[in-house]
């Protein structure tokens, strides 16, 4: 894996035996001193969490003048400790009030394999050379496949110290505004997220009561029954992320509900070996991941793997899912990357220790290589003889990706319509910013076609849109470790903050839908705001309103109506729900007639919710749509709903539709590609094999 130091060279030398010897004794040596120290593990940890938060002072509201807003955008700030500190993520309920992920384990209570100094255990480093110990150290974290692994690992060869990994508690602080739309005060919500295993707390989501909370090795559900301001429920929903010390800060993170009803969020390359709560389990030991399950955590699946770290999730209005994916330091870019279904990007785990590679022909060592990461290129955009296996990002953006949002469409210029907002963690304020992006199609992914700063100077590591619709972002400050200060500031334009729309749009988000007639929700499907059309989706779902959704989905609505009644229609139709049985096939059947709908996307989206459906009596619309070059978004869902469907008849048509491609559109290759593999006609893809076309028979190779 590592070509050994010099250290390691010196160890070689001193024992003449069998590797496989030689590791037994090295392994039974840090047993002996794992087992020697055991008995004192716990001994000093921390009996109550104390943090250490700095009191009020001007410095916040002074800190505004170095900031960079765009032009004709104002700034002001929202709350600054000691109301929170050390924010990493923050999210808006209903009512504005703001729950924020505050860490305090970071670098003091998490482990971090990148930094391996000082970690050699007194017991063992008089007998071993220390850069033997170290890299043993690091091979060993990179071969555990469990939390219980990695945890045994921590306190076999850390002893005593592994009780200062305990004690130091994650927390969500809950900041309740005043009159004045500021923070009046705050409380902790949650805490006593403090055990050996415990991660960096990375992400949080509220709806309707309820909060999403992840902090590794688990995926919380909080309640507070009682209006208190604390949480007075919760639940694991699913336990086992994080299944090696990896880079300590790659968490669980980017909390979001999807178009489907479902919730996606991801995870950094500390991997995951989960199991739910419905006994639902998913194994990605090798690389981060983007996650989707029902929101009480049942049917967790893996949607998207191949990331190294990708902090922050947004799906635009369209349904398309994106991230803002980390490098790995060693040269590497960072990448805005299209996040599709079963689609691999490249990263293994182990990539970020290939540092000392030979040169075949100059036999030279070649620092920071990353192996094939950066040999091949894999993580730069699609160019010709790229490795077909992976999904290439869209572009490279930024150096470090974290909090990333969607503007849902009220409350800012119209410049910023369709675009996304991410933020550029770079350790230090002086060169942080939020990014503004925007996209397009192209062929059956995107490109980026407007690039811009929202604000700059200031270190922010997330940013959403409250209920008023301004932009808020939380401000890390500087400080390493966890600076005990926190602030978190509002963006936007004074006039439309106060136009009549966002007034209006702040009152639909605070009443809820639940009372609101089915009239009403239909004509809220085409609300200007992306959060009020979602939810009103939710409510004509939840009372499986198939008779209003199709009459807006096949009637002349505005196009975004029609696509969130298709997707509504999609979550009645749910084969995994229990609720309708008797509407999920009028719902699908209500849609197949926009297959071959005039409007592209409608006819796109139809074969993606007709494809999770696994709608029979849409197979040959599929079929025709998957041929379809002029529409490349709808060839791809098509594909990929055919694969879903799994009739062996459809390979001739998915074969065809490669073959037309060429190896030309990387996505449209991956939708065959899944399609052959769900399909799972072993014969078709090995006759594929010996296909005339070269794009066929790679897609028969990766299949």
């Amino acid at each position: 894996m590592n070509a050994l130091p010099s250290g390691g060279q010196r160890f070689m030398k001193s024992f003449e035996f069998a590797g496989l010897f030689r590791h037994a004794v090295i392994a039974g040596l840090f047993l002996f001193a794992g087992l020697f120290l055991d008995a004192a593990e716990f001994e000093n940890a921390p009996s109550k969490f104390s943090p250490t938060i700095l009191p009020a002072s001007d410095e916040a509201e002074k800190a505004i003048q170095a900031f960079r807003p765009a032009t004709g955008l104002r700034v002001d700030l929202f709350a600054a400790e000691p109301l929170l500190a050390n924010p990493v993520a923050f999210c808006f309920d209903e009512r504005g009030r703001v729950y924020v992920v505050e860490t305090f384990r970071r670098k003091l209570g998490v482990l971090n394999i990148d930094d391996r100094s000082g970690w050699e255990d007194p017991a063992v480093i008089k007998a071993l050379d220390s850069d033997v110990v170290a890299d043993y150290l690091l091979n060993e974290d990179l071969a555990t496949t469990t939390v219980e692994e990695s945890i045994a690992f921590i306190k076999r060869h850390f002893g005593a110290r592994a009780a200062t990994l305990s004690g130091l508690s994650e927390r969500l602080q809950l900041i309740i505004p005043g009159a004045d739309g500021k923070a009046a005060r705050s409380s902790v919500f949650a805490e006593g997220f403090d055990r050996i295993g415990d991660g960096v707390a990375a992400g949080v989501l509220a709806r309707k009561g309820k909060i999403w909370f992840a902090c590794i090795p688990d995926l919380w559900q909080l309640q507070d029954t009682k209006g208190t301001g604390s949480a007075n429920e919760r639940k694991s929903l699913q336990h086992g992320y994080g299944v090696r010390i990896g880079t300590g800060s790659h968490s669980l993170h980017g909390l979001r509900i999807g178009p489907d009803g479902k919730l996606y969020f991801s995870i950094g390359d500390r991997g995951g070996n989960v199991r739910g709560w419905d006994g639902s389990q998913v194994s990605n030991t090798e690389y981060g991941a983007v996650y989707r399950c029902n929101l009480d955590g049942s049917d967790l699946e893996l949607f998207a793997m191949g990331l190294r770290n990708p902090q922050g999730l947004a799906f635009d209005q369209f349904g398309n899912l994106f991230t803002g994916d980390n490098n790995s330091d060693g040269g590497d870019p960072s990448r805005w990357v299209y996040v599709v279904e079963a689609g691999d990007s490249g990263w293994r785990a182990g990539y970020q220790f290939l540092e000392r590679p030979r040169d075949a022909d100059t036999l030279t060592h070649a620092p920071q290589s990353r192996g094939v990461w950066l040999n091949e290129r894999q993580c730069y955009p699609q160019f010709d003889g790229q490795a077909a296996f992976l999904v290439p990002p869209i572009d490279v953006i930024g150096n470090g990706p974290s909090g990333l949002t969607y503007y849902p469409g009220v409350g800012l210029p119209e410049k910023y319509d369709n675009h996304f907002f991410l933020c550029d963690f770079k350790g230090s304020a002086g060169n942080s910013l939020i990014h503004s992006l925007a996209t397009k199609p192209k062929g059956a992914g995107f490109e980026l076609v407007d690039r811009g700063v929202l604000i700059s100077n200031v270190l922010a590591t997330g940013v959403e849109f409250g209920p008023d619709c301004r932009v808020y972002l939380c401000d890390w400050v500087n400080g390493w470790p966890p600076p005990g200060k926190g602030r978190l500031y509002r963006l936007y334009d004074e006039q439309l903050a106060q136009s009549p729309l966002a007034l209006e749009t702040k009152k639909l988000i605070a009443e809820g839908m639940e009372h609101r007639p089915a009239s009403e929700l239909v004509k809220l499907l085409s609300h200007p705001d992306q959060r009020v059309r979602q939810e009103a989706q939710f409510s004509l779902a939840d009372a499986g309103d198939v008779k209003s959704l199709k009459r807006v989905a096949q009637g002349n609505e505005s196009r975004l109506a029609r696509i969130h009644a298709i997707w509504a229609l999609g979550q009645i139709a749910d084969p995994k729900s229990k609720v309708f049985p008797g509407e999920k096939s009028v719902a699908l059947r209500s849609l197949v007639p926009l297959l071959s709908d005039q409007d592209s996307e409608v006819a796109a989206q139809t074969a993606k919710v007709l494809g999770d459906g696994r709608s029979t009596e849409a197979y040959q619309g599929l079929v025709k749509l998957v041929a379809d070059s002029a529409n490349p978004r709808g060839q791809f869902f098509a594909a990929l709903g055919l694969g879903k469907i799994g009739r062996k008849d459809s390979v001739p048509a998915i074969l065809e539709m490669l073959r037309a491609n060429a190896g030309q559109d990387a996505f449209l290759r991956h939708a065959g590609v899944m399609a052959l593999v769900w399909i799972k006609d072993f014969n078709a893809i090995l006759a594929a094999a010996r296909d005339g076309s070269a794009s066929v028979r790679m897609a028969s190779l990766l299949a």
